[in-house]
């Protein structure tokens, strides 16, 4: 097993000691920018010696304009393939043809053409199959909403190596997180999302359902914890990253402990006062970020009923009360994104059916 070296690191030391130099040599006059962002735990610095079973190596992405791209794509990939070594830091720069589901596993060989994994697009193909639409055009407020945070924090993840071409990072800068009024929208969604559920830990409780009251408490966790993902002005990972995004955080190394201490609750009166000291946290957080006055963070009573909530609807109200985009005024229905309306694989996951998608903004 060669030494790990994670992938952002091994990507970039493969473009500029073999991947550039052939280009400048074969290429001289060529325009071009050369990345690691997209799909892969490396782009989020997530990755481990797990993560070298497939679709990991010493890969690049090269954008090309779309006149070069249309001469040049088929030339360029047959050029590498050519003259790549077979490995590089003792991994292999060749790998399998995809399997239905796209996956590539590095096999080694010896002999013949390198088949790399040095995918070649330009910034409107490549956007346009990660997020659905092309960001170097105005983005809607249903583009932004339909769009999966893990999607946006992949292509404003990883690392450019070189911006020939001179817009890619404009775009990133672009994407780096959401317009004022769609954020503040977003954070009234969330905060109405955990007024929903808040008083139910202790009424599921008190009719016995201990279970119940296990998985709300651990839903609300769930919740808080993108709350404070948006809070931070960060987009949020899917499920696999979501707690180790979170513990890079500001406030995710004050918070996760709380929240440790309402997943291990034996008994729910000890979730509620977990939960009541969690809910204090963001509720302080709120007022730092001074987007509305001052709210009270004290937790009470739901109503006449002996369950301690936030009452987290007073936060999405006054949130709401903020917003002045006559776009993001016109929706009524606080569901906020794609992400808090559903977490469906099967929905995210699909581009085009997410832009069907659009239709509930209107």
């Amino acid at each position: 097993m060669p030494r790990f070296i994670p992938g952002l690191q091994l990507s970039e030391l493969f473009y500029r000691q073999q991947v550039k130099p052939i280009l400048e040599k074969n290429f001289p006059r060529l325009k071009y920018s050369a990345a690691l962002i997209g799909w892969g735990s490396e782009v989020l610095g997530l990755d481990t010696t797990r993560s070298t079973d497939h679709h990991w190596g010493p890969r690049v992405l090269l954008f090309l304009s779309d006149e070069d791209h249309q001469k040049l794509n088929r030339q360029i990939s047959e050029i590498l393939s050519e003259n790549l070594p077979y490995e590089f830091l003792n991994y292999s720069t060749n790998y399998s043809n995809p399997e239905p589901n796209g996956v590539r596993h590095p096999v080694k060989i010896t002999s013949g053409p390198v088949n790399h994994l040095i995918t070649i697009f330009t910034l409107k193909s490549f956007f346009n199959a990660r997020l659905g639409f092309d960001p170097a055009q105005k983005i809607s407020v249903a583009d932004w909403l339909t769009c999966p945070q893990q999607r946006l924090l992949e292509v404003t993840s990883g690392m450019v190596y070189h911006d020939g071409l001179g817009n890619l990072q404009k775009v990133r800068r672009k994407l780096s997180f959401y317009p004022r009024d769609v954020w503040l929208y977003m954070l009234v969604a969330q905060w109405t999302r955990i007024s929903q559920e808040e008083a139910f830990i202790g009424r599921c409780a008190e009719t016995g359902d201990e279970v119940g009251s296990l998985i709300l408490g651990a839903r609300i966790v769930r919740e808080l914890m993108k709350l404070t993902f948006l809070m931070e002005r960060q987009y949020a990972p899917y499920s696999k990253w979501l707690g180790s995004a979170f513990g890079r955080l500001n406030s995710g190394k004050k918070l996760l402990p709380m929240l440790r201490k309402v997943l291990n609750a034996n008994d729910w009166p000890t979730r509620e006062r977990c939960l009541a000291k969690a809910y204090t946290f963001v509720a302080e957080q709120h007022n730092a970020l001074k987007i509305t006055k001052p709210i009270s963070t004290l937790t009470s009573n739901y109503f006449e009923r002996p369950y301690t909530v936030i009452h987290a609807d007073r936060f999405a109200a006054a949130i709401k009360l903020r917003i002045r985009d006559a776009e993001v005024q016109k929706l009524t229905i606080n569901i906020g994104s794609i992400d808090q309306f559903t977490d469906s694989t099967n929905v995210v996951e699909n581009r085009e059916l997410c832009k069907k998608l659009k239709v509930v903004y209107r």
